[in-house]
């Protein structure tokens, strides 16, 4: 008889966990986002104006001749840190900065420099049959400070 009851009432649960499930009822739906990025107008327009400013930044880079990417769109940390050559660093095989290690990951290199990229048997991004590394900590420490001395001398 125990074993009877405690059947009917795992079914009788089954049942109800279905029923309420299919329904909704009580329940909020949760949905992923769509295309939102979440951020409010005014986030959104600042956002706009410091895209703006980069590019301008960019600009100015270029006509000194301290800014080349080999990734489509702009650099933020190659601008911050008062520029740089992506080519170069990828050429030399001693890494790239941050950002444009994550624009080859995700398949935005200019096609001249795509050409030359592939793949290891561990996935890994090589370029001529090297593989792709990140800036070493000392270079990423040295960038992280020059980018403190360009901000507070713009303060």
């Amino acid at each position: 008889m125990n074993k009877m009851r405690m059947l009917c009432f795992g079914a009788f649960m089954l049942t109800l966990g279905y029923l309420l499930g299919v329904s909704g009822a009580g329940f909020q739906q949760l949905t992923a986002q769509e295309g939102d990025a979440g951020v409010s107008e005014d986030a959104a327009n600042k956002i706009r104006a410091a895209y703006r400013a980069l590019g301008e930044a960019k600009e100015a880079l270029i006509a000194e001749g301290r800014y080349e990417t080999i990734t489509d769109g702009t650099n933020a940390f190659m601008i911050l840190a008062g520029g740089g050559s992506a080519k170069d660093d990828l050429e030399s095989g001693r890494g790239v900065d941050p950002e444009t290690f994550a624009a080859l990951y995700a398949g935005k290199a200019l096609p001249e420099v795509a050409e030359l990229l592939d793949s290891d048997d561990s996935g890994r991004i090589t370029y001529n049959k090297e593989v792709v590394r990140l800036y070493s900590k000392a270079r990423l420490e040295k960038i992280f400070a020059d980018r403190i001395k360009i901000n507070e001398v713009s303060n």
